[in-house]
């Protein structure tokens, strides 16, 4: 296998870019490990971010993160001359050097980021990619063409911190020694973290012992966010290469020291890898851009280990979330479900299982190893949809009858009530939630004390996640042969009380009833989720008519609006410090996650396969900016809809694949159902509640 057999053509820049900062510096590439660790970087060289690094290893898969090697900077020495090929942004803006203007070429092969250098008479490549389940990372150096050998002085910063943290003034020293074919770098307990060994190795090397600290990196992104954004690196060592023509050569940065070192073997191993990931989605003939997505929703899945337990979870966003309960579900369908990756959708699904809480899944794991968090109301019914879809694309039962009593605990937990208000309201049979200081959604921004949008009440998709959960639970009982008949009932008196979520004066859905100051008429894109569900509470013509205002107000090329642009409230861009961001963040940014629901409620209406492949074309032109071959966390709602947040988000990249499976590729076979669970249809539609509870507040209040 060559580089050829993965995708290289999409993802590829020249001299027109490669060589212009800051340009150069707005592209980001990442590539990831499995266990929860990365490396990630500009592609002009410069330092961006607080997790910018070549090396941050994930040292309690897929938590505690530390910032071990920051940057390999290379100089090339070719008797006459030596030439650096790395950049460095400084206090006050200075860049120096500027290696960059020797790029004449950077691609992503795979999701190896790959640059192409000309030095004279001299080209040089350069590929940096990590060991698949290892704390591990690798730089490796061809000389394609030159009249001779030269020599490549690599340059090695080092770091101890958390992800998450900068590094002050000689933060720490750090003892080098050498090793086979190179140097290990013991690394002194700091910060909380304890004292770990850095190894430096590299094919042909001559390794020499440094420790000078470079000081005060500008990090313009950190700035930009309004934080603390200079940094402080130790210069550890240089490994100084001998490249020949048409030879390479490689540097290897790890937690554990390597027997020899081999980079060619590993590239090729690597490669394999990917190629086996693109032939298990069947999309080794799919256009480029797809076969990016694919690569892309491989970088999420890790391995979960805690309690002497390992499992397998999903990182919801690079570089800094964790695993998350709801973002895993909801990512689970287009991450393993739309690429062929069905037994780590039932592995995820098992593992998840062991951490519900009084019916709840957790919300998030935090980064620090700390107890998970519970704050959530939806992630244990979209752990229930995707049972469904797991199911629904497999056929396996067996995992339904292996983890039925998960699933009742979750049904008996909400029906009697649980933590944070959780729990059926007896007079209409919705569910509510909410606590003072809490937010339990997925809108879940908070500011100090202040919850951006608590959406105290009962919001719109949490019971109609309700509705469906009780659907599927009843389908599932017919389907195990066990009584059916008491979710069918519950499920059917949601259905007669989701009738007062719609607002006639709006022609759509409330998005929360029953709220503290009443309910909520804002326009958001909530009620898509509940148009999206196989099991929708929405009849027809109201389904119909939640997709159309979505897309007339809530839609733009890069995702769906949180909020309705003629609100008052509305906030159309995602920038400054935490306040503002936190402020916009579901008051008006675009998610491109929200893209999938609204496009699979409008294919479950109209069947137009075109429309929805149109409506992608913008998020496949979207992998050539900010994070390379992935898809933001956010846009800014406004006009041009510039991207924030995360430069690669797990149910971003999952949406995109979902919906592109969903309406070009070949359903993945599964078993019929069983005859029993047609006891569980929809019950038939009710009356139209004459009112609600509480009346709401005019929407014209709202504008």
């Amino acid at each position: 296998m060559t580089a050829s057999d993965l995708p290289a053509d999409f993802v590829d820049f020249g001299r027109d870019l490669c060589c212009r900062h800051p340009e150069n510096a707005r592209r980001e590439w990442l590539v990831t490990n499995g266990l929860g660790g990365y490396a990630s970087g500009t592609i002009g060289g410069t330092l961006g971010r607080r997790y910018h690094g070549m090396l941050i290893a994930a040292t309690k898969p897929p938590t505690e993160r530390r910032l071990l090697l920051t940057k390999l900077d290379e100089v090339l020495q070719t008797g006459k001359e030596s030439v650096p090929l790395s950049a460095n942004l400084w206090q006050g803006g200075v860049v120096e050097p500027t290696g960059f203007v020797h790029a004449e070429r950077f691609r992503l092969v795979g999701t190896i980021p790959t640059w192409s250098y000309a030095v004279g008479p001299y080209r040089i490549r350069k590929q940096v990619f990590m060991v698949h389940g290892a704390n591990r990372v690798v730089a490796r150096y061809e000389l394609l063409r030159g009249p001779g050998p030269v020599a490549l002085r690599v340059q090695a910063l080092v770091n101890h911190r958390g992800h998450h943290q900068l590094t002050g003034t000689r933060a720490f020293s750090a003892a080098v020694t050498p090793v086979a074919d190179g140097l290990r770098i013991s690394l002194p307990a700091v910060g909380g973290l304890g004292g770990l060994d850095l190894f430096l190795q590299a094919e042909r090397c001559v390794a020499e012992p440094r420790g000078e600290w470079f000081e005060n990196f500008l990090l313009p992104v950190e700035w930009s966010r309004g934080y603390d954004h200079l940094d402080n690196n130790l210069h550890a060592a240089d490994l100084v290469l001998r490249l020949e023509p048409g030879g390479s050569a490689a540097v290897v940065a790890g937690t554990e020291l390597l027997p020899s070192v081999d980079g060619g073997a590993l590239l090729a191993a690597e490669m394999r890898r990917q190629q086996a990931l693109l032939e298990q989605a069947q999309a080794t003939a799919a256009p480029p851009p797809i076969r990016h997505l694919v690569l892309a929703a491989d970088q999420f899945m890790v391995r979960r280990e805690a309690g002497g337990a390992v499992g397998t979870s999903v990182i919801a966003g690079y570089p800094w979330f964790s695993d998350w309960g709801r973002d895993t579900m909801l990512s689970l369908p287009g991450l393993c479900l739309a690429t062929g990756r069905h037994d780590e959708s039932a592995e995820i699904l098992r593992t998840f299982a062991r951490y519900l809480k009084q019916g709840l899944l957790p919300n998030r794991f935090p980064d620090d190893a700390a107890p998970p968090e519970f704050n959530s109301v939806d992630a244990s019914l979209l752990y229930l949809e995707a049972v469904r879809r797991h199911v629904a694309a497999t056929g396996d039962r067996r995992l339904v009858g292996e983890l039925w009593s998960s699933l009742t605990s979750i049904i008996d937990a909400y029906s009697a009530g649980t933590m944070h208000g959780i729990g059926v309201d007896p007079s209409d049979h919705l569910l509510a939630a909410g606590e003072k200081g809490l937010q339990l959604t997925w809108m879940d921004a908070k500011v100090g004390d202040w919850v951006v949008t608590p959406r105290r009440g009962k919001p719109i998709e949490v019971n109609a996640l309700w509705y469906s959960a009780l659907r599927t639970m009843a389908d599932f009982a017919a389907m195990l042969g066990k009584p059916a008949r008491a979710f069918v009932d519950q499920a059917a008196q949601v259905a007669d009380s989701f009738d007062r979520f719609w607002n006639p004066e709006t022609g759509c859905c409330y998005d929360v009833l029953d709220g503290p100051d009443g309910s909520d008429a804002s326009i958001r894109p909530n009620q898509l989720i509940a148009a999206s569900l196989h099991h929708c509470p929405l009849d027809a013509d109201r389904r119909r008519r939640v997709v159309a205002i979505g897309l007339e107000r809530l839609w733009t090329s890069l995702g769906v609006r949180t909020l309705d642009p003629a609100d008052r409230d509305y906030l159309g861009s995602y920038r400054g410090n935490q306040r503002l961001r936190d402020s916009a963040y579901h008051q008006g940014t675009a998610w491109p996650w929200l893209m999938s629901p609204l496009l699979l409620a409008h294919h479950a209406i109209h069947q137009d396969d075109e429309f929805v492949l149109a409506a992608l074309r913008p998020f496949l032109d979207h992998l050539k900016d900010a994070g390379l071959g992935s898809v933001s966390e956010v846009v800014d709602g406004d006009p041009p809809h510039e991207p924030g947040g995360c430069i690669a988000q797990a149910w971003s990249v999952a949406g995109a694949l979902d919906l592109w499976m969903k309406v070009h590729a070949a359903a993945p076979p599964r078993t019929p159902p069983a005859r029993s669970a047609k006891r569980s249809a929809k019950p038939a539609k009710r009356p139209a509640a004459k009112g609600t509870t509480r009346r709401a507040k005019a929407s014209a209040k709202r504008r």
